[in-house]
């Protein structure tokens, strides 16, 4: 990453250092599924792999590889729809979500219900229990 953003990517109003940035360095960990989930949105937006690999569960992640291969989006936005369970204290937990992003000059919409669990008291990302995209 050459250069990062004064606000974070994920929507928070807050500088990118203090949100996001801190996790992505890889020193400290997000601490809900919540955070996770903006996190890894923020990591997509900057083209950060690894920190993607790194937070997704290794049952069910792609290769690292992939994650590098065919960037063509243009995230332009994330609202956070619900959050249920996924705190501190907690094994699981789901985050609705919308991330906006642009192909071209077409303007998609990635509507997901994301199931993430704590693995050694980190949470990470499992799978989407629903997907839908519309333009």
């Amino acid at each position: 990453m050459s250069k990062s953003p004064n606000l974070c990517p994920c929507g928070s109003n807050q500088k990118y250092t203090i949100c996001c940035g801190k996790y992505h360095k890889g020193k400290l960990h997000a601490p809900t599924a919540e955070t996770l989930m903006r996190s890894r949105y923020s990591a997509y937006v900057l083209d950060l792999p690894q920190y993607i690999f790194r937070t997704w569960d290794e049952d069910t992640r792609p290769t690292l590889q992939s994650l590098r291969e065919g960037k063509t989006e243009n995230f332009i936005s994330l609202e956070i729809l619900s959050s249920k369970n996924g705190d501190i204290n907690e094994r699981d937990g789901t985050v609705e979500f919308i991330a906006k992003f642009k192909v071209g000059d077409e303007i998609f919409e990635h509507h997901e219900n994301s199931t993430f669990k704590r693995v050694k008291n980190h949470w990470v990302y499992v799978e989407a229990i629903k997907t839908v995209l519309k333009t």
